[in-house]
């Protein structure tokens, strides 16, 4: 007997050592997979989560009918980190994404990675920002694993300016988000007829300002309220490319016909899977970048926004559509991350998950119904880039290999392209542990530095949402083992930022 158990072990060991192809998953039976994600698209700016005006009937029916996550957040409350952690499922401090113009490194494990080595149809289409999109790039969509692109090196209006695997920048007349969904219905169709399951990334350039919307959604918000029309907001000109101050009022109508254009494109797109016989096996999740930036935000319930690690900066609408498992609707307020995407999406399609250190977790379980509490905290960081001036620092990509390529209408520095930068991080250093920083963990969420003199603030969310209530000084056993565990990831972090991941 005990030779036969010893036999019996052997064989399990060797078969879990053989390649991808003996996946417990056959390729018809895995799920295609579809990522959505807003620009600047906060949790109140849905007419699921209530918005007194703006209409989201697409978004309406997906939370209707799928699973409506109303503690969904992103990992960061800008966009390329919060990219970053979508593609890697690690946190975006762990390789240098600090903040918007920050580039990953090559060296990352993406979701992409992991679908097309277990014989997925990858493709991105939109906005990119965690590095270059042009051809010869570390960084671009193809070198980070997707098939095909048309992207973008930041965010794009109408009649965008993308590029094409690498090539040259093409301007497209239309309105953006229904330019990328076009886009991502023709790979979709490629896909299928090559009997491929699929990953599509579609990261929409909307509603980022500068602001701008075809006529027919512009009149939709013609009525809006006229307290709206004294307040005074920065955005951009898209005239000049620099910034302007405008009434809130007209702003608000400008984005929220954006939104509603993404909406359509999105209705498009269910439309297509629906007639193709590919959305009941197929996942479609949406989700925001970021909070509202100060240029958008009109009533929320919320505290802070975009930029801020309060809930209005880092809450953003949540949303899983998969009728093959989701059969009807659903509501969760267990909290759920960004970097959650890829170990859910590895997991789903039966593939093991990068074997490095990672922040997020997979949700099936919760996909499934059977998840009420998160078994794990999430940390957030705004990284203190300040403290790396006038240290010598080596550039960790060829700055040659960061210059951008697809114009866009804000100016940087005078110039309509963006460029990237990472840098060689050597050892961990004590100035380093800085900057707003959060531990989420139960119902209680730690904030330590999220605004100026704030020092370490504890709410308990389940009964302030609004972040009203500061338990610090009454709590105090749980400030200080929520401090001092924030404090245990933070050195994991930065361990992980001195490239120790990839020896």
């Amino acid at each position: 007997m005990k030779k036969t158990r010893l036999v019996v072990g052997l064989v399990l060991t060797c078969l879990a050592a053989l390649p991808v192809a003996l996946s417990p998953l056959r390729a018809a039976d895995r799920p295609n997979f579809v990522l959505l994600m807003g620009d600047d698209h906060g949790w109140e700016e849905t007419g699921y989560n209530g918005h007194e005006f703006l209409r989201t009937p697409v978004l309406d029916r997906m939370a209707a009918s799928g699973l409506r996550m109303d503690r969904f957040y992103a990992a960061h409350p800008s966009c390329s980190p919060t990219r970053g952690s979508v593609l890697t499922g690690r946190h975006p401090v762990r390789y240098g994404t600090f903040a918007p113009n920050w580039s990953m490194r090559p060296e990352e494990i993406t979701v992409a990675h992991v679908l097309r080595d277990a014989g997925y149809a990858t493709g991105h289409f939109g906005k990119w920002h965690v590095g270059t999109v042009k051809a010869g790039s570390p960084l671009n969509p193809g070198a980070m694993g997707f098939d095909e692109w048309l992207s973008h090196d930041n965010f794009f209006e109408l009649h965008p300016t993308l590029s094409r695997n690498g090539g040259p920048p093409e301007r497209f007349e239309g309105e953006s988000s229904a330019i990328v969904v076009d886009e991502t219905i023709r790979f979709i169709e490629q896909s299928s007829e090559a009997g491929k399951p699929f990953l599509a990334v579609v990261w929409f350039g909307s509603p980022h300002e500068p602001y701008s919307g075809l006529e027919e959604d512009l009149a939709l918000y013609d009525e809006l309220p006229s307290k709206y029309a004294n307040r005074m907001v920065p955005l951009t000109s898209n005239e000049t490319g620099q910034q302007i101050e405008r009434p809130l009022g007209d702003v608000l109508r400008e984005r929220y016909a954006e939104i509603t254009a993404m909406d359509r494109a999105i209705g498009t797109l269910r439309d297509y899977l629906d007639g193709a016989g590919l959305r009941e096996n197929t996942l479609l999740w949406y989700n925001g970048d970021n909070g509202t930036p100060r240029s958008g935000l009109a009533e929320t319930p919320l505290r802070g926004l975009k930029g801020t690690m309060y809930e209005g900066g880092i809450r953003v609408p949540g949303l899983i559509e998969w009728p093959a498992r989701i059969p009807e609707r659903r509501t969760t307020d267990v909290p759920a991350v960004t970097s959650d995407i890829l170990p859910t999406l590895a997991a789903l399609a039966g593939q093991p998950a990068p074997d490095r250190p990672l922040d997020g977790i997979d949700l099936e379980p919760l996909i499934d119904g059977r998840m009420t509490k998160r078994p794990a905290p999430i940390f957030f960081w705004s990284f203190d880039t300040g403290v790396l001036a006038g240290r010598d620092h080596d550039p960790w990509i060829d700055p040659a290999l960061q210059v951008g390529t697809t114009p866009l209408v804000k100016l940087m520095n005078g110039i309509a392209t963006r460029n990237f930068e990472n840098f060689r991080y050597p050892a961990v250093d004590a100035q380093d542990f800085g900057g707003a920083r959060v531990m989420l963990h139960d119902d209680y969420k730690l904030v330590v530095d999220g605004s100026g003199g704030s020092g370490a603030e504890l709410f308990d969310l389940r009964t302030d949402a609004a972040e009203s209530r500061d338990l610090a000084a009454v709590e105090t056993d749980v400030l200080q083992d929520l401090r001092q565990r924030l404090r245990a990831w933070q050195e994991s972090v930065l361990q992980s930022l001195t490239g120790a991941d990839y020896r």
